[in-house]
């Protein structure tokens, strides 16, 4: 397996950001860790070696970053709208500085992306922020707003790093027809810590469905 480690200082951020790359050839696949998580973090649970098949065929490419939750959307010391501005700097980073990179690859189409928990919200998040760039989310247990870390502030750059706030009021037909032309996948399971995923898995769903994009929303497990 061709792996590789990446370092640069990131004029987003304002500091280095570290990624690993598994894989020579195929669709560009982004992984988001979970929160506050690093870019080794699917390496050392064994999920590149689960996905090995699709690497070795150059099926798939994986491009595995660093998170920034803890300056951002965790950084209680921090109002929410700041916390929103911070997380604006990482989307840049990813869409400005990661995204050439896969480019760069050899695929001529665009990336799938992908995470769990706080990584499935990014997951989610980044897809329908950037149509342009991901054709293709899987969401694992992500929350698809930011009550938890914000309460109900919608002010400012927090309304629109919130799917459920922004996506029922989407009506921009570039961006629909993006969606419309995307697979969308949208996980969680139902145990006792999941109540909040599942509720927003169902919201999305509903909304998705309304506006005629084609989402699949798989729910595993019982309450």
């Amino acid at each position: 397996m061709n792996v590789e480690y990446h370092l640069w200082y990131s004029p987003a951020l304002g500091h280095d950001m570290q990624l690993k790359v598994y894989g020579h050839a195929g669709k560009p696949i982004l992984v988001f860790p979970c929160q506050g998580g690093r870019f080794f973090e699917w390496e050392d649970r064994g999920m590149i070696e689960e996905c090995r098949w699709w690497i070795d065929n150059g099926r798939a490419q994986f491009f595995t970053v660093d998170s920034i939750d803890y300056e951002s959307w965790c950084n209680w010391s921090l109002h929410p709208v700041d916390r929103a501005r911070r997380h604006n700097d990482y989307d840049r980073y990813i869409v400005d500085e990661v995204a050439p990179l896969m480019r760069s690859r050899g695929w001529g189409g665009k990336a799938l992306v992908t995470g769990a928990s706080m990584g499935g919200y990014h997951a989610a998040n980044f897809f329908f922020r950037h149509p342009d760039v991901f054709d293709a989310m899987l969401s694992l247990s992500g929350l698809l707003q930011l009550r938890m870390f914000v309460g109900d502030c919608l002010d400012g750059e927090v309304y629109f790093n919130t799917p459920l706030a922004y996506l029922p009021n989407m009506s921009d037909p570039w961006f629909l027809d993006q969606y419309r032309q995307s697979k969308i996948i949208i996980c969680a399971g139902q145990g006792a810590w999941d109540e909040e995923m599942v509720a927003d898995a169902r919201a999305a769903k509903s909304v998705l469905d309304a506006k005629g994009v084609p989402a699949w929303v798989d729910l595993w497990g019982g309450l």
